[in-house]
């Protein structure tokens, strides 16, 4: 894919960008090494100072920035405006809490017969982020917020398809304040990931991204043995019972699929409902779709705008054809339309069943299937019947299923009677093949330090 900034509305090309040549990305990687040093040396009351700093510029500059990311991957620019305001919060959070969170952990001494015994978390050097584009700005900042508050140095490789905000973000830290060199951008193509991650001077990866782009970089990494974070795919499950307030949960679900045009890795994909209450579900859930307002993302009134890419949609496309193909009935949407740039329609698909490819594969766009179940079993048998384990929504008032849905599900997170969301206040990611390591609150800024165990006769 070309280093450029394609509008998905319409197609058109807006600009384009050299990828840096490997003597530009070996002296950023030079600086990354002393920013980090530099970094490192400044006592965390200094790192706040400059955390905050950056949020304020960008606090300052979210018109802007939003309207960059809505031209360059198709949100709308309400969602853009939250996803800035987003980061805004997550920065101040790290910057606030980050001291707390690496405090040395007081051990028992007299049992080691030491005089003292602790754990010191301790930052371990330069970090290649490698970060994707459906919330260019969110999935990266989560990343270099707590890296860099635990004196940790950042290498940026951004999705080709948005290299402004990606430039954006290689500059605000350090307008914020923080060392040259403590976060910088590199405008490489995905071949060159290699190159940058198998360089001694990185010491660890975070990707969020495709199963096989993750599959390659953890097995990277896994003969250099360099930690790896790896936040992948996902297929979540949102499962109905008949407690739930039906109307509430079809409400939430609309939002809950097609939030970020449908392009999110924890949006809700598989619905899974309940005979009892299945036919009220749909009724309101399927209309709620079909009302969506779908138009220019800069529109204040838009909903629902383009996918991102060209092939997203004709991934879509296909895995929509091949369930009709199969039996599915599409109870609303399911064909692209006859325009310019790159537009799904918020779409509903039920009958689903095994042998159709979207039955096991993630749908990166705004298509819901729907499963009617008879069971608390049955919900869960088919909401595990996947590769991925990122998130999952169970909708029930009844309090012994959700402590089945809390145990059973086999995901990195369960949200009860509510949408799954990133919240810096709460671990993040997944198990099976959605990945591994955790971001966001403590988990993630201590997944890339140094627990060291210190004794002291």
């Amino acid at each position: 894919m070309a280093i450029a900034t394609i509008n998905p509305a319409t197609g058109e090309t807006i600009r384009t960008f050299d990828p840096m040549t490997d003597a530009e990305v070996d002296e950023r990687l030079g600086r990354a090494v002393e920013g980090y040093h530099a970094l490192r040396a400044a006592p965390f009351a200094r790192r706040a100072e400059w955390m905050r700093a950056s949020a304020d510029l960008l606090e300052s500059e979210i018109d802007d920035i939003a309207r960059t990311m809505t031209t360059e991957m198709g949100k709308t620019l309400a969602a853009a405006k939250a996803e800035a305001t987003k980061c805004v919060a997550g920065m101040r959070y790290y910057a606030e809490h980050a001291e707390r969170f690496l405090a040395d952990i007081a051990r028992d001494a007299a049992a080691v017969k030491a005089s003292r015994a602790y754990t010191r978390w301790l930052p371990i050097g330069a970090v290649l982020a490698v970060m994707p584009w459906n919330f260019p700005l969110w999935q990266a900042v989560r990343f270099a917020a707590p890296a860099l508050m635990a004196g940790n140095s950042g290498i940026l490789k951004h999705a080709s398809n948005v290299p402004q905000t990606a430039l954006y973000l290689g500059a605000l830290f350090e307008r914020g304040g923080f060392p040259a060199g403590a976060f910088q951008t590199v405008l490489i193509s995905s071949s060159a990931v290699e190159r940058v991650l198998t360089d001694d001077r990185i010491e660890a990866v975070t990707l969020t991204g495709s199963e096989a782009a993750g599959s390659k970089v953890a097995e990277t990494s896994g003969r250099l043995i360099k930690k790896t974070v790896l936040e992948l795919g996902g297929s979540d499950p949102f499962v109905v019972m008949p407690s739930a307030d039906v109307t509430e949960a079809a409400d939430v679900g609309t939002t809950a699929r097609v939030q970020n045009n449908g392009q999110s890795c924890i949006a809700a994909k598989r619905f899974i409902v309940h005979t009892d209450v299945y036919d009220a579900f749909t009724d309101r859930f399927v209309q709620n779709m079909r009302d969506l307002v779908v138009g220019d993302p800069m529109d204040d009134t838009t909903q629902v705008g383009p996918v991102a890419t060209e092939q997203g949609r004709r991934d879509l496309t296909e895995l929509v054809a091949d369930a009709v193909a199969k039996g599915a009935k599409v109870l609303c949407g399911g064909e692209a339309p006859d325009r310019p740039g790159w537009w799904y329609p918020p779409t509903v698909i039920a009958e689903v069943t095994p042998e159709m490819r979207i039955y096991t594969e993630e749908a990166f766009g705004p298509v819901a299937t729907l499963f009617r179940v008879g069971s608390i079993e049955e919900s869960i048998e088919i909401a595990n019947a996947t590769t991925f384990g990122l998130g999952s929504n169970a909708w029930t008032n009844d309090a012994a299923e959700q402590e089945r849905f809390v145990d059973e599900l086999a995901a990195g997170q369960t949200f009860v009677n509510g949408m799954t969301t990133s919240y810096p206040e709460l671990p993040f990611g997944g198990i099976k093949r959605s990945g591994y390591g955790r971001e966001l609150a403590e988990l993630g800024i201590q997944e890339f330090c140094n627990a060291k165990t210190v004794w002291v006769a």
